[in-house]
């Protein structure tokens, strides 16, 4: 294929790991970072130390703290920031790019003030853009390391979402197309609030019936939330609902199982953070996921237990014993579709 020219916006270890993989396929990159010491650190030690610690990057790769440089006459023009960052990034580019340009978004998240998904942010500060969502079980520190990883990319437009999946394809990365974005978005998103919590039960020193309660149930609050706000619920058997929330829930690579498991540990909010050192997207979406809830008249008890946790000061355990003394009720439901019970 056409080797094309691709802005990376964000230097975290995910906005790292997928310019090594573009590189790798021989496109042009620019992998923007706000930091100028972060630019020379990486171009002296030949690695990103903070957030990709141990991964070699070519002095190829181009490197920029300058964002209209970065992103002026690409492609395509990918951002990995914090979702909560992904707006001022757009305003900021936005004197600068044109109408051909295609924004992909890998950051899983929802706007925290607004409760929009990422590509309803995007529409709101680019009116127009053509945009892919990319998300699905993927740990940088693998894909990094070229082990197979399966994700997915979704748009309102076929073609786009196609030639999407072209530029990011390898023998190791496999990538889907799905028309659906909101169940895409949100499945990406809201899968970090229920590995928060699995981390928590981690953390309390629960075992593996904890935690498959946890995340059987929590596909089901995922689905349950996505069929009111218009998604397709197949989307939630998918790679992007139970696939990342099974990778999610179960690895150290984390950082929102890893926060969980110091949350249940007994550290407070801030000294969590400061121990991750990066940022968790799930305690900023458990906010909106709350928030969202209450507007569809959703039931989300997981989310609204580790809601109460982070923001109202409850106590883990007190939080588990809430979500055990529940009202009785049956669980003759699918995961994802909803049927009315006679029994």
């Amino acid at each position: 294929m056409k080797h094309s020219s691709i802005a990376v916006l964000g230097a975290g270890s995910w906005g790292t790991a997928l310019a090594l993989l573009l590189y790798g396929k021989g496109h042009h990159v620019n992998l923007w970072m706000r930091d100028k010491e972060q630019r020379d650190e990486i171009r002296q030690t030949g690695e990103n130390k903070q957030y990709l610690p141990n991964v070699s990057i070519p002095e190829e790769l181009n490197l920029l703290t300058d964002l209209e440089e970065a992103v002026k006459n690409v492609d395509v023009i990918l951002t990995t920031v914090p979702s909560q960052a992904v707006r001022g990034v757009l305003q900021q580019i936005s004197p600068y790019i044109n109408s051909n340009q295609v924004i992909v978004n890998a950051s899983k998240g929802l706007e925290q003030k607004t409760l929009l998904r990422i590509s309803e942010v995007v529409e709101a500060v680019l009116p127009g853009q053509s945009y892919v969502a990319l998300t699905g079980p993927s740990h940088a520190e693998e894909v990094c390391k070229e082990m197979p990883t399966t994700i997915v990319v979704a748009s309102k437009e076929r073609k786009t979402a196609e030639y999407i999946q072209d530029i990011f394809i390898t023998p190791t990365f496999r990538v889907y197309t799905n028309p659906d974005l909101i169940g895409v978005e949100l499945g990406g998103a809201l899968k970090n609030v229920i590995a928060f919590g699995a981390g928590i039960a981690d953390g309390l020193g629960f075992g593996d019936n904890a935690k498959a309660a946890i995340m059987t149930r929590g596909i089901r609050e995922i689905a349950r939330l996505g069929k009111a706000m218009g998604a397709n619920l197949a989307t939630f058997a998918g790679l992007t609902g139970i696939g990342d929330l099974m990778v999610t829930c179960t690895s150290m690579h984390s950082r929102n199982r890893r926060a969980g498991i110091l949350i249940g540990e007994g550290k407070s909010l801030d000294e969590t953070l400061k121990e991750i050192g990066m940022v968790v997207e799930g305690i900023t979406t458990t906010q909106a996921a709350y928030q969202l809830a209450k507007e569809c008249s959703i039931e989300m008890p997981i989310t609204e237990e580790i809601y109460r946790i982070l923001y109202e000061g409850t106590n883990a355990r007190d939080a588990v014993t809430n979500l055990m003394t529940r009202t009785r009720t049956h669980e003759l439901e699918e995961i994802v579709d909803e049927e009315t019970i006679k029994w």
